[in-house]
């Protein structure tokens, strides 16, 4: 994905799939699923069910997105 057409969004976690996949809900309803790069910190327990995470994404592909550090 190039970095300038990219755009950036909040979503509240409504499920934790894996250490790095959660599915995200934004404020419009859409759902995506946010993955962690593997510059991304954080375990499974840092982030919980309700958390809000920044995530990046392509406006050629809205069902998925990366979470930003």
């Amino acid at each position: 994905m190039a970095r300038e057409d990219a755009f950036t969004v909040e979503g509240k976690v409504m499920e934790v799939m894996s250490d790095r996949l959660f599915q995200l809900q934004l404020s419009n309803g859409h759902r995506l699923l946010a993955y962690g790069s593997a510059k991304w910190k954080h375990d499974r327990a840092a982030v919980q069910i309700g958390d809000r995470l920044l995530v990046q994404v392509s406006p050629f592909d809205l069902s998925k997105g990366a979470i930003q550090i």
